[in-house]
């Protein structure tokens, strides 16, 4: 089973690997802050298996917290992007 969670660790690291490259590359602003809210959104994945991995839920709370400001920052971006575009 172990075998299991390293695949799984290592195909998020792939994925925010090149998600850290669209983050520097942009090219908008909307992209990179997208980005962004996919980085966070592996960091929690990448948490949550490694506590499957050592049972232990302990950091339950601060994943709570992590995907609330995730998603808070997603719709102020979406917020700000519909504000952009209405303005032209």
């Amino acid at each position: 089973m172990s075998t299991l969670y390293a695949v799984t660790l290592g195909l998020l690291s792939a994925a925010a690997l090149l998600t850290l490259v669209r983050l520097v590359r942009g090219p908008s602003a909307l992209d990179r802050v997208m980005a962004l809210d996919v980085v966070v959104t592996l960091v929690v994945a990448g948490t949550a298996v490694g506590m499957v991995l050592r049972a232990d839920a302990t950091p339950v709370p601060a994943l709570v917290v992590l995907t609330l400001l995730a998603f808070i920052g997603s719709v102020t971006a979406a917020h700000l992007v519909e504000k952009r575009e209405g303005m032209r």
